[in-house]
């Protein structure tokens, strides 16, 4: 029987909006007097918000709750959610950066944990010394971070700075050597949120392999946050689904990715785009501000064959020239199935600071009946981070009609979608 290195017992945290502190000796005497007569907290008041089947306060908010699984040693847990539903609380709670308000957390073991860029590092120090100074953090003596020192440096790329104080480092360099350093100083478990997704594409391949690699060769625990369910996918075998706070499904990762998109697929209204947000990176000339088709407010359906124009409305900050829109078609288990560049049709975006829409019409399109889903990136170069993207957004269902034959006989592979109509409105505001 596999041991258990982590047991999370109905976890719950509360945030009180608006301030720091736990507010004035009044309150904490009256909750503490409500509490030994068994009471509810008369400070949790009932308001608008729902959480779970609860009402949440104006002032008062439950980030986490109830929330209770068990991670074995050895097991690559997937953490997934929509942006707000607390998968980066209860990752900071188990790396004991805030605790937990009511509910017990077991744990056998060093954590290492790379939650934002930066954590855990001192800005006026060199990388060399950041990387001792975690090292000493996580308990290893001298020896033992002497002898990883050169694989770290190695891994992350960063030879030539590694003498350089890391405030002046990229973002880019920052995750490569918080992730070498995370990795490779021989923590028990190692929590990794979305940050890998401010990497390059050739990094972020390169971070899978090796926590691939400590989980299977050197049967470590890997919890790790992200939208990208390809990587969820090749990495995970089991899953956790948090919404609104709490635990609505896990067990295995497939059938946990495939809940996740059912649950979205069966959307009649486009829910917040700002849940589905991926990254946006600091000073971001641009951000998405609405994806539709057709410009509506619906998650329509589309009969087989038809060619949708998908509407993206950007606000811009500084000048855009010559970026390209990468789009991504996914399915209901998380497939890819479709792939679009604008640079592929000779569209180059180019937009001053405003609010403007690109719409494309997808050509050619040989969708199976079901629910899609978006993800699309907006950026200088396809080799490099986009500048802010999206994931998993529900933008259409598929329906079938009386006859399909030329369609079922084609593949439902990816679909490399060219030739399409693309066309830029300016200044919608």
């Amino acid at each position: 029987m596999a041991d258990t290195i982590i047991k999370i017992e109905n976890i719950s945290k509360q945030y009180r909006l608006g301030t720091i502190g736990t507010g004035t000796f009044a309150h904490d005497v009256n909750r503490w007097w409500y509490k030994i007569r068994g009471k509810a907290d008369p400070y949790v008041r009932i308001s608008d918000v729902s959480l779970a089947g609860r009402k949440d306060s104006d002032e008062y908010v439950w980030a986490l709750k109830g929330i209770t699984f068990d991670v074995e040693q050895g097991d690559v847990l997937g953490i997934i959610g929509r942006n707000g539903a607390g998968k980066s609380t209860l990752l900071k709670i188990l790396s004991r950066i805030t605790t937990p308000t009511t509910g017990t957390i077991k744990v056998k073991g060093r954590i290492a944990s790379l939650l934002e860029v930066g954590t855990g590092f001192h800005p006026e120090l060199t990388g060399r010394e950041n990387i001792f100074l975690n090292g000493a953090i996580l308990g290893m003596r001298k020896t033992e971070i002497v002898s990883k020192f050169d694989e770290i440096v190695d891994f992350a790329g960063i030879e030539k700075y590694v003498d350089t104080p890391v405030k002046r480092y990229s973002s880019g360099m920052y995750v490569r050597l918080a992730f070498a350093v995370a990795a490779h100083l021989e923590p028990e478990i190692l929590i990794v949120d979305e940050v890998l997704a401010v990497g390059d594409a050739e990094f972020q391949k390169k971070a899978l392999g090796k926590m691939r690699d400590v989980s299977r060769r050197e049967g470590r625990t890997v919890l790790f946050v992200s939208h990208n369910m390809g990587a969820m996918r090749q990495l995970c075998k089991k899953g956790v689904l948090l919404r609104y706070g709490a635990v609505e499904k896990s067990g295995n990762i497939d059938e946990v990715i495939r809940h996740y998109f059912q649950y979205g697929g069966g959307m009649a209204v486009k829910p917040p785009l700002a849940e589905f947000r991926t990254y946006n990176i600091k000073e971001s000339p641009v951000t998405f501000e609405d994806v539709s088709v057709n410009g509506g407010n619906e998650v329509p359906t589309i009969r087989i064959g038809e060619e949708p124009e998908i509407h993206f409305t950007f606000r811009v900050n500084s000048r855009v020239s010559g970026a390209n829109l990468t789009i991504s078609l996914y399915n209901e288990e998380g497939t890819k199935v479709g792939l679009a560049f604008s640079w592929d049709d000779e569209f180059y975006i180019n937009m001053d600071p405003g609010v403007h829409r690109v719409a494309v019409t997808l050509r050619h399109l040989s969708l199976a009946p079901g629910s899609y889903f978006i993800g699309a990136g907006i950026n200088q170069s396809t080799q490099t981070t986009a500048w802010d993207g999206i994931n998993s957004y529900p933008i259409f269902r598929v329906e079938n009609q009386n006859d399909v034959t030329h369609f079922t006989q084609r593949s439902w592979g990816i679909n490399h979608f060219s030739n399409n109509t693309w066309r830029m409105d300016y200044n919608t505001e």
